[in-house]
């Protein structure tokens, strides 16, 4: 019995593939949109891609912001690291294509159950109108 060789564009060929925004000025146009949804633990921000940027349809960017308001540096990094966890479970399977998102840490990020901050990711695409017409539970 031998195993067959899979690769990850093999395995995972319809789900888009995660990329950072680049630049403070796509930061700021996300920001501009004003189509934006506070949850407890996070703030979602979304925008369409603009014509002129030379994105892939198949990638989704994502940025992540944590303010000192959040608190010294070990908890604004933790606060980002858990974000990334999150959007990496949930964007590819369940965000639309074609918009660039902002994900905003709050100060309760960092020490808020892991299961309850993927329900807040959920929850503010649904609200962004970000959602994919067919919902996978995250983490499948």
């Amino acid at each position: 019995m031998t195993a067959e060789a899979t690769t990850p564009e093999t395995v995972h060929r319809d789900i888009p593939s995660i990329a950072r925004l680049p630049k403070r000025r796509d930061f700021l146009r996300v920001a501009a949109e004003k189509r934006r949804w506070a949850a407890p633990g996070l703030v979602l921000q979304a925008a369409p891609v603009p014509d002129d940027a030379n994105v892939p349809t198949a990638e989704i960017r994502v940025g992540f912001t944590a303010t000192r308001k959040i608190g010294d540096a070990v908890t604004r990094n933790r606060a980002r690291r858990r974000l990334r966890a999150a959007v990496r479970d949930v964007v590819p399977a369940q965000a639309r294509t074609g918009l660039d998102y902002v994900v905003i840490a709050r100060a309760t990020t960092a020490n808020r159950k892991f299961d309850a901050l993927v329900c807040d990711l959920v929850t503010a695409l649904k609200r962004c109108d970000a959602l994919t017409e067919t919902r996978a539970e995250p983490g499948t």
